[in-house]
């Protein structure tokens, strides 16, 4: 009977340890054990509403994202079929048929159950600003009506509106930059850091209706009281970004300016000489088509007939194409000052590298020139070029459409004035120009600079934390042992306290015989 409670106390601290031993173990692998679970993909859907086509983008990016911007990447692109949504200004409810077939196949690239938090935006660019200029209601009805279209789509539809030049330019400086890995890049840990000090590239866009040029200038060197002179915030950098946007200096409409410039003074002619055509090539247009442009209406003659038909044989000639295409430009309005493009428009000094996309690209590659060449090599192509008789076309060009091989010539020769004698590039700083479609698998383009500023407006979800243990489980668990050990614990004290006081007892019971 004496060793029971010495065997008791034994028992309960075994049971107080055991049960310290497991409130460690278990609290230890809840908190270390835990899975993180980033969240998922999210999506977002573009379209680039271009003077003369449509295109359809669809990104995707993790939802953490990076300093308060996406890492982006595009999963999917779709053309549209037609022409430019400017060109429905005398139908409206058209518009938004031609976008069936490619939104069909977008739904398939996006997973079902992400479809209604997936937000869709259309950004319309040089053709839509023209028609708003020449007929805003008609616009308007253009939006309204594609706007309708995408509302009924399963999609988060969030806006369709007419971009400026100047944004073009810079969401297309943040395309060219972010692909290029100058904003990010993965450190050693396959984190995304900033790379260390990485110059940016200067971003050349030749669209349908209008160009536009950008580049990171140092504020010191520039006048800040330009318009022209803009800051942009990506990934916590803050850069200062020159950026302009000429209307009416895309391919297509300048090309309709020289040919009205062609046609002036014409009275009952009906067939012109192209220098810029090639030999034994003829095609006939109406006047509509030539000066039914808001580019061209100041140089519409007054006897003008939308219907009447006006002939261009071509005449293959490089030299006169040369001196004739000049004369698009202004470059007498600068007054010989550096800091001037053309038309009297103002413009730092170019430096470092350029990526030259959209119909830049396109020219080059007729001549079958892509990436870096010298100025020398593009003047040679272009002589080449220019100087076949048109027969031969279509064995020269890698994909032969008429529209566009009778135009290379003129394309040619105009980005030799716009980039030479516009943004003054050199013989030297030419082969710094990178003339470039897409890098990896994504498309340079506006668009993707969109997307990515947009993510900066996106809020980003927090990672999910995936437990070892349930909450619930983990929680009774720790009260059940908390509960033995304080039982123990209290077992123990009652037995420590009961055996003083015996001893205590036992030594007055002693005293008391020892004195009797």
């Amino acid at each position: 009977l004496k060793a029971l409670p010495r065997i008791s106390a034994i028992i309960t601290l075994v049971f107080l340890l055991l049960s310290i031993v497991v409130l460690v173990a278990v609290t230890l692998i809840q908190i270390h054990q835990k899975e993180v679970l980033l969240p998922g993909l999210k999506y977002g859907i573009v379209l680039d509403a271009g003077s003369s086509r449509t295109t359809v983008y669809v990104y995707q990016w993790p939802g953490e994202k990076e300093n308060n911007t996406g890492v982006v990447s595009q999963t999917f692109k779709c053309s549209v079929k037609g022409s430019g949504i400017s060109s429905y200004g005398e139908n409206p409810q058209d518009a938004p048929k031609a976008f069936e077939d490619c939104m069909q196949k977008v739904k398939g690239h996006i997973p079902a159950h992400l479809h209604g938090s997936t937000c869709i935006y259309l950004g319309a660019t040089a053709g839509m600003r023209l028609l708003r200029l020449q007929n805003e209601t008609a616009a308007n009805e253009v939006l309204a009506s594609i706007q309708n279209y995408f509302e009924s789509q399963p999609f988060d539809f969030r806006d369709a509106q007419i971009i400026s030049g100047q944004e073009e330019g810079i969401y297309g400086w943040i395309t060219a930059n972010y692909l290029m890995g100058n904003f990010l890049e993965k450190s050693l840990w396959h984190m995304w850091v900033h790379p260390n000090g990485k110059e940016t590239t200067g971003a050349l866009d030749l669209g349908g209706a209008s160009t536009q040029i950008s580049f990171a200038v140092e504020e010191k060197n520039v006048g800040l009281n330009t318009s022209d002179i803009v800051k942009v915030s990506l990934y916590g950098y803050e850069y200062t970004l020159y950026t302009h946007s000429f209307q009416c200096y895309g391919r297509n409409e300048a090309e309709k300016r020289f040919l009205a410039i062609l046609l002036q003074n014409y009275t009952t002619e009906t067939t012109f000489a192209n220098p810029c055509y090639p030999r034994n090539y003829k095609t006939a247009f109406t006047e509509a088509h030539v000066f039914g442009s808001l580019c061209t209406e100041d140089l519409r003659p007054e006897s003008y007939d939308p219907n009447n038909s006006i002939t261009f044989e071509g005449t293959g000639d490089p030299s006169l194409c040369r001196e004739k295409v000049a004369s698009l430009f202004n470059f007498s309005a600068c007054h010989d000052q550096e800091a001037c493009s053309f038309n009297g428009v103002y413009q730092p000094k170019v430096k470092g590298s350029f990526v030259a996309f959209a119909g830049f690209y396109y020219t080059a590659s007729a001549f079958n020139l892509s990436g870096s060449f010298s100025l020398h090599t593009f003047n040679s192509s272009t002589w080449n070029f220019c100087s076949q008789n048109w027969g031969k076309l279509p064995l020269l060009l890698p994909r032969f459409d008429e529209e566009y091989a009778r135009s290379y010539c003129f394309s040619a020769h105009y980005i030799y004035h716009l980039l030479v004698n516009g943004y003054k590039f050199t013989e030297k700083t030419w082969p710094q120009i990178h003339f470039k479609k897409e890098v990896g698998n994504s498309s340079i383009a506006w668009s993707l600079g969109y997307m990515l500023s947009l993510t900066n407006q996106i809020p980003a979800e927090s990672p999910l934390i995936r437990l070892p243990i349930k909450t619930s489980a983990f929680m009774g668990t720790l009260a059940f042992f908390a509960a033995v050990a304080l039982l123990c614990l209290t077992y123990l004290v009652y037995l420590c306290v009961s055996s003083r006081n015996q001893r205590r007892s036992q030594h007055a019971l002693d005293n008391t015989v020892d004195s009797e």
